[in-house]
């Protein structure tokens, strides 16, 4: 079976979405959008609660190869399956990362990528309640506001602050991020607000040029005379086509983007030859450069009553919210877990903050999945620019496989000791007055005392916090996968636009930069599309 419209999108993510529902703005111009998930357009993904809730049909769920930095042990990476990709199962914290990273992306050659190019794209997409000015948008697509679970944690949390001596930071994507304080959230009335909410989800019976496939598993990306001009997927039982007459856009994410096209003969010859794969196009960077956070989570028992479990003394109070919720739209069931948070320097030598720390409502061990009695609460810090690179590799030439994924987690020892220092500035705000007497039995850190204790504790519990990018990276080098129009390079009709072209990773979280990517590859097009 067969079909052709003038751009194919490959992944429904906050790149695809985006990218997807911009270019069909234009009625003139035909767009398909795939994703091997499903809707996602239930109380699990729409309820923010529902990120505690395990949602398999949501969630790729991926595992890590073993990591040498972390004793040998496997990591957990879960990756959004579906309408909105990672955007329909992410914590909502609305980030942009600090404006010397997009910077940093120009002077390495990427002319168009600086702050202030990209800076009218992160406007473009935002509606913002509570900012507005030189940094803020209103009237885009993307819902972003203070949180309405209306907990009293936020004071506690700004008094441990101001007791260490931490500045007080109310907006995080303005000028500068330095500080802590209470996230905006990527919500809208208390509900959940991912990409594809924002840019597919109303004009799904509106647009007839905007079409959208679920289920459907891209399987290769189909070329003729050196230009992509298609893709093969499976759809059930069936194994189908999608002809392009412009452009394939591949929107898959760090992981899946490098791989399909490494499945299309697009990457290292010698390791798709490995498989049995026949080589399209020599493209040696295709998978390499994974970046992600490494992250450290200290785990807290606590009797204050505000805190999420799922105990049975705790199930009056989250009935009463379950109430509220369906009333008001506030309380509880609005939570995005990680509600404070922040950015610090580990030395004062350092020009930005290094380390980024989320505020967690809840005992969180092992990514949430091994559960605990008692109530409680956790505090991430991660490393916001670790020098450690790892790789995107194929299992085997199965399309329906999971790649091989080695972030390569602490692989410097440079991120090893930034670690160390970013352990010992958390600690300051945990061993606050404030924290303190939120305290009931401090988890896994009590006997960590010297700095070989630190290491060893990062080696034995440091982990992912959701943010890999680099695989596809955009450049002019040797190891580029894509130029800064997001085009592959060495073929025609093909572009990738998700978090896999950032060359290096953003100080923050990326939902919102690869929205970003969406809209400036959107307009990209748009003006190719005019000129030509």
């Amino acid at each position: 079976m067969t079909d052709t419209c003038d751009f194919v999108v490959v992944g429904a993510g906050s790149g695809g979405c985006t990218v997807a529902g911009r270019l069909s703005e234009d009625a003139g111009t035909s767009v398909a959008l795939l994703d091997a998930g499903g809707r996602n357009d239930t109380w699990r993904i729409t309820t923010p609660f529902g990120l505690a809730l395990p949602y398999a049909a949501a969630n790729w769920a991926f595992d890590t190869v073993p990591q040498k930095g972390l004793n040998g042990r496997i990591g957990y990476q879960p990756r959004g399956k579906g309408l909105g990709g990672s955007s329909a199962i992410n914590a909502m914290v609305y980030i942009r990362g600090h404006k010397c990273d997009y910077d940093h992306w120009a002077a390495l050659g990427n002319a168009g990528w600086s702050y202030a190019d990209v800076l009218p794209y992160f406007k473009a997409s935002e509606h913002n309640a509570d900012f507005d000015g030189e940094y803020h948008g209103k009237g885009g697509p993307l819902h972003v506001n203070r949180l309405r679970s209306d907990n009293p944690i936020h004071d506690v949390f700004h008094q441990a602050a101001r007791e260490a001596q931490f500045r007080i930071r109310e907006d995080f994507n303005a000028e500068d991020h330095e500080g802590l304080g209470s996230y905006q959230v990527t919500q809208r009335g208390g509900e959940r607000w991912s990409a594809a909410r924002a840019y597919v989800a109303p004009h799904l019976n509106k647009r007839p040029n905007l079409r959208v496939e679920t289920g459907a598993q891209a399987t290769k990306i189909l070329f003729e005379a050196g230009r992509a001009v298609g893709i093969e997927y499976v759809q059930g039982r069936q194994t189908k086509q999608l002809r392009a007459r412009r452009e394939v856009i591949l929107a898959a994410g760090a992981f899946q983007s490098p791989q399909l096209l490494m499945l299309s003969g697009l990457g290292d010859g010698d390791a798709l030859a490995a498989h049995g794969i026949a080589v399209a196009h020599h493209l040696p960077g295709v998978g390499r450069n994974l970046q992600d956070h490494p992250d450290f989570v200290f785990v807290y028992a606590s009797d204050y009553p505000h805190f999420v479990h799922a105990s049975l003394g705790r199930l009056p109070s989250l009935l009463r919210g379950i109430r509220r919720y369906r009333r008001e739209r506030r309380g509880v069931m609005t939570t995005n877990f990680a509600e404070c948070g922040g950015f610090l320097r580990t030395r004062p030598d350092l020009d930005v903050p290094d380390i980024q720390l989320h505020f967690v409502i809840a005992m969180l061990d092992d990514h949430g999945r091994k559960k605990h009695k008692e109530a409680g609460f956790s505090c991430h810090f991660c490393l916001l620019r670790p020098k450690s690179r790892g790789s995107i590799w194929l299992k085997s030439a199965d399309p329906l496989a999971a790649p091989l994924i080695d972030p390569n987690f602490l692989g410097e020892a440079e991120d090893l000791e930034a670690m160390v220092g970013g352990f010992k500035t958390t600690r300051r705000l945990m061993e606050t007055p404030a924290m303190r007497a939120l305290q009931k039995k401090d988890m896994f850190t009590s006997d960590v005392r010297t700095d070989d204790d630190i290491r060893a504790i990062l080696r034995a519990r440091v982990d992912t916090v959701y943010h890999p990018v680099g695989t596809c990276k955009m450049g002019t080098d040797a190891m580029a996968v894509v130029d800064p129009a997001l085009k592959v390079h060495g073929i025609g009709g093909l572009r990738v636009v998700d978090a896999s072209i950032m060359p290096t990773l953003i100080g923050g979280n990326t939902n919102a930069p690869t929205i970003m990517i969406g809209e400036k590859a959107a307009d990209m097009i748009r003006g190719e599309v005019r000129a030509s």
